[in-house]
């Protein structure tokens, strides 16, 4: 049940996200709750895949590689999800860092910082 009321949530985040950035456009919540499912499969298993695999870049960068790959996580979900897309790579990052404050904004307001039950 907390699952999904996560991606509940997290599909409300990425709806706020695309009015705030134009260059990314979801049709509906349906799309963005789509989009927050593919986005939590890919962050569970080719995240991980691909953190370890830039693991000397992501050191040298100081963490700053994980942007990037952030990125490519939302342009992959753009590839999955019918009526979301995406016009760029910048679009791309500036979505996933707004997605992230969005979400946390979200989660913050959750009175008394209970988990969902």
């Amino acid at each position: 049940m907390r699952f999904l009321i996560k991606i509940l949530v997290t599909g409300l985040a990425v709806l706020v996200s695309s009015f705030l950035l134009p260059g990314v456009k979801v049709e509906n919540m349906v799309t963005a709750i789509g989009v927050a499912a593919v986005l939590a499969v890919l962050n569970s298993f080719v995240k991980p895949v691909l953190i370890i695999l830039t693991l000397p870049i992501t050191i040298f960068s100081l963490g700053l590689f994980l942007l990037v790959i952030n990125a490519f996580m939302i342009m992959l979900a753009g590839k999955f999800v019918p009526g979301f897309t995406v016009d760029g790579f910048w679009y791309a990052l500036l979505f996933s860092i707004v997605l992230s404050i969005v979400n946390s904004l979200f989660e913050a307001s959750n009175p008394d910082n209970k988990k969902y039950n």
